[in-house]
């Protein structure tokens, strides 16, 4: 079983390779020395991996892998591709421009009583947007949401 302690020690090779953790979780180190979780499953008689996320400062935790892995098996529980359902979501983000455009999207589909989607919507458009509306979606990060949430 995976530790932080055993993943910040994983150095590269000369090539790709795994490092198991548990449940079907596992780490590849790659030749640039990236570590990324990843989650090897069988649907419709393929293997299929879905990538959850990078290890690192900049990434996701252990912890956070883990969740991921439950969410997944979830998801391949009831039939569905993981790494299918990551794509799908990754599209539909891209093809939201900017952060008026999905959130627009997000308001059009969401279910709401009327006053609660009016109350939403007027803080959506008196102190979100006005920051955040031009905003390409790969743009806003962590540290956009803080200084947002601070000013």
């Amino acid at each position: 079983m995976l530790t932080d302690t055993k993943l910040k020690n994983l150095k590269p090779q000369s090539k790709m390779y795994k490092v198991s953790d548990r449940d079907g979780l596992y780490v590849a180190v790659l030749i640039s020395g990236t570590i990324s979780f990843r989650y090897g499953y069988r649907i419709n008689g393929r293997r299929e991996t879905l990538v959850i996320g990078q290890y690192g400062r900049d990434g996701i935790t252990l912890a956070e892998a883990r969740d991921e892995l439950i969410a997944a098996k979830k998801l391949l529980n009831a039939g569905q591709s993981p790494a299918a359902a990551k794509r799908d979501g990754i599209k539909r983000i891209r093809g939201a421009e900017t952060f008026t455009v999905h959130t627009d999207a997000y308001m059009k589909h969401v279910a709401l009583a009327d006053s609660t989607r009016a109350m939403k919507q007027s803080v959506i458009d008196r102190d979100i947007l006005p920051v955040l509306g031009n905003k390409m979606m790969s743009e806003i990060t962590t540290l956009w949401c803080v200084i947002f949430a601070i000013a």
